[in-house]
C-alpha cells in the first residue's frame, strides 16, 4: 500500500534508521559534514528542508531509500534525530518478503565496495556501519564536474561507480584522487560509457 508522501512530524532517531545499501562514498559524507558545520544558524530549518525518504517496514522500522550520505553525515556530526518522508508503507509485509519487494521495486542496492552483489543480510542495520566505496565518491564528483547529467533513475551513480571500478585501480583513486577524477572525465566522454544513465559524450556523426 503506497501512502501519500507526507512527512512524519515526530522526529526519528538516526540510530534507528535502516540502510538499504551497503556502501557510501565517504568523501561525499565528509563534504556534507563540512556543509553542516558551516551552518552558523538555521540548522533546524535545514533538517526541515532535507527530510530522509524512507519505506516503513516490518515492526514499523524506517528503511532509508535515499540520502544515505546525508544520514551518515548527520550521525557523524552528532545529530540524534531527523524528520523522515514516508514514501511507502510495507509494515504489513513479512521480513523475508520485504527485502524481495524492495529489490523488485529497485529500492535497495545490496552491492559491496568491490561491486559484488551480496545477500540481503549483509546490508548494515544502522547508518554508522555503512562501508566506504571510493568509486562512489568518484562517481559523485564526476557528475558535479560535468561528466554526466543528473538522472532520476535509481542508483545511477552506483552504475557509474561500477563502470569506473572496471576501468581504474582502487589504489589510484585513493592515492591520487585529483588525477583519478581527470581520468574519469575522459572516460565519461567515451563511447564505452554511452549505455550509462546521464551520458553526455560527443554525439556520433552521421
Amino acid at each position: 500500500m503506497v501512502t501519500a508522501r507526507a512527512p512524519i512530524l515526530k522526529p526519528v532517531p538516526i540510530a534507528e534508521l535502516r540502510p538499504t545499501q551497503i556502501t557510501v562514498g565517504m568523501r561525499e559524507v565528509e563534504e556534507r559534514r563540512r556543509r553542516w558545520r558551516a551552518l552558523k544558524s538555521g540548522k533546524a530549518a535545514f533538517l526541515g528542508r532535507h527530510m530522509i525518504p524512507v519505506v516503513l517496514g516490518p515492526k514499523d522500522r524506517h528503511y532509508i531509500v535515499d540520502h544515505h550520505h546525508l544520514a551518515r553525515a548527520l550521525h557523524d556530526e552528532g545529530v540524534e534525530e531527523v524528520l523522515v518522508l514516508v514514501t511507502a508503507n510495507l509494515s504489513m509485509v513479512e521480513q523475508d518478503a520485504f527485502w524481495i519487494v524492495l529489490d523488485d521495486r529497485n529500492w535497495m542496492h545490496p552491492f559491496d565496495s568491490e561491486g559484488k552483489r551480496r545477500a540481503y543480510r549483509d546490508i548494515p542495520k544502522s547508518v554508522d556501519k555503512l562501508v566506504d566505496d571510493p568509486f562512489r565518491s568518484l562517481a559523485g564528483d564526476l557528475r558535479r564536474a560535468g561528466g554526466y547529467s543528473k538522472e532520476t533513475a535509481p542508483y545511477s551513480e552506483f552504475l557509474w561507480a561500477d563502470y569506473l571500478r572496471r576501468k581504474m585501480k582502487r589504489k589510484h583513486v585513493i592515492n591520487d584522487y585529483a588525477d583519478a577524477l581527470r581520468r574519469a572525465l575522459r572516460l565519461a566522454k567515451g563511447h564505452d560509457a554511452s549505455y550509462l544513465p546521464g551520458w553526455c559524450g560527443p554525439a556520433a556523426e552521421d
